[in-house]
């Protein structure tokens, strides 16, 4: 399993400054390797970013060039952002196993996983915070979701669930709509993207692209937690100014705890459906999501407490000593 890197594809637009899709590339892959830790995967990280006009389901030349690459690299993936997951069907049918989580898969697409396990972390932080019991951590909170995307949409359904009053915010108002329409029954508010950073609520769930946290959007935030399913939700080109942010949200009251050590069901789902095929199971990965994600939340939380430092500074340490554990690694000559 080693040998095999684990992490999704993400589509660029060809307008994109090409500097642009290699930095983004390199730090996803970055914490990629780090969340595959996390999940309790024995798989390398990585991440891949394409850069590419939406590719048309029956353009096999490119679809098939890219499942090329994909299996050249040894890796194992998802569609990410601005790639239909549709394109994991095509490439099973006609090129390559080493694309899951299509909407035809055994386990469906990856954002159902994700969005439990970051709502179950979620509500095990408020809990270890506030010392409330964990049925009622959520109850009357108000939050902001920050994107109805493939993970936000199921995300907004679980903090409904738990009696959240919500707020949502996505960049296509129908987006928002349809949410309303499927809860009829809830008071669901929204805002634009462009009002989430100065709004006031109890929890800010980033749940769309990531680099919206630096220096001076953390200073502006009026938040208790951030706590959401994006990637890469500080705006940083490297693991020691993502920690000195995460200092900073930390220094001014805000609980944070870096994205990859919670939205891990996605690439739960990708490991289980790769290695077990057709008889990978729904129930199986949900079950590893619950017991999981919310536990290795709390563990962090409770040793970062007991280190007095970040949630992030913990995870990474954590990470860091089992990568670099030279006594675990044995030699072969």
């Amino acid at each position: 399993h080693h040998a095999i890197m684990a992490g999704g594809t993400r589509r660029h637009d060809p307008s994109t400054p090409e500097i642009a899709v290699i930095t983004d590339g390199l730090n996803l892959s970055r914490a990629m390797s780090f969340k595959n830790i996390a999940a309790g995967l024995e798989f390398g990280g990585c991440k891949t970013t394409v850069h590419m006009e939406e590719p048309a389901l029956d353009d096999l030349e490119t679809l098939g060039f890219l499942a090329f690459a994909i299996d050249r690299c040894r890796t194992m993936t998802s569609p990410d952002m601005n790639l239909s997951t549709a394109v994991a069907d095509v490439m099973n049918e006609h090129f390559s196993s080493q694309f899951t989580n299509g909407p035809s898969s055994p386990l469906g697409e990856s954002g159902r996983p994700t969005a439990l396990g970051s709502y179950l972390a979620l509500r095990e932080a408020v809990s270890f915070t506030e010392g409330t019991e964990l049925a009622d951590a959520l109850l009357g909170k108000t939050a902001v979701v920050m994107g109805l995307g493939a993970v936000g949409w199921h995300l907004a359904g679980h903090l409904l669930e738990a009696g959240v009053n919500l707020t949502v915010s996505d960049i296509n108002p129908d987006r928002v709509r349809e949410l309303q329409a499927a809860h009829p029954q809830a008071q669901i508010a929204a805002i634009g993207v462009d009002e989430v950073l100065g709004f006031e609520a109890d929890i800010l769930c980033p749940s769309a692209i990531g680099g919206i946290l630096d220096e001076a959007s953390i200073n502006a935030l009026r938040y208790s937690y951030v706590f959401g399913p994006a990637n890469n939700q500080i705006k940083a080109t490297n693991q020691a100014e993502e920690q000195r942010l995460a200092q900073l949200l930390a220094e001014r009251g805000i609980l944070f705890q870096t994205e990859w050590w919670h939205n891990t069901g996605g690439v739960m789902g990708g490991a289980e459906e790769f290695l077990h095929g057709a008889d990978a199971s729904p129930e199986r990965l949900r079950e590893r999501v619950i017991n999981t994600v919310p536990r290795k939340t709390r563990e962090n939380l409770e040793q970062a407490a007991a280190l007095g430092i970040t949630p992030t500074d913990n995870a990474y340490r954590q990470c860091t000593e089992l990568l670099f554990d030279t006594e675990a690694v044995q030699v072969v000559s």
